[in-house]
């Protein structure tokens, strides 16, 4: 349903690293950067995995309250997500594991990004 999706940050180079390590963790990768004369001078990247879905903006309001769960494919992803994200500056807010009390076979886990924003890779099905 959701075709892309963007988020502002504060330190741009600390977040683009951030998220460098915890894309390629999901098979996605940096697939597009913006040049400077169509962005009024700011930063601004993509990431993807077939087309830039999710979108990197320097300034803005970053914060907290911003959740986006990326899919990953199978349960070892959202393992190797979580593992690349503690690594790369991210926060622990819910280690991998089953989360039965939203669906059966909802396996997920859950980081604080560099900008406070809550970001989760979750895999459905049942391994």
């Amino acid at each position: 349903m959701i075709d892309h999706t963007g988020i502002a940050v504060a330190d741009f180079d600390k977040a683009k690293n951030f998220y460098d390590a915890t894309m390629g963790a999901l098979g996605a990768s940096l697939m597009m950067t913006v040049p400077k004369e169509y962005t009024g001078g700011l930063n601004v990247v993509g990431y993807g995995r077939d087309h830039p879905s999710y979108w990197l903006r320097e300034g803005g309001e970053p914060g907290p309250g911003r959740h986006i769960a990326f899919t990953a494919s199978n349960r070892a992803m959202v393992d190797a997500f979580y593992a690349a994200a503690m690594a790369a500056g991210g926060r622990d807010n819910g280690a991998p594991g089953l989360r039965p009390h939203y669906h059966l076979n909802y396996y997920g886990a859950f980081v604080f990004d560099p900008d406070g924003n809550n970001i989760e890779a979750v895999c459905h099905r049942p391994e």
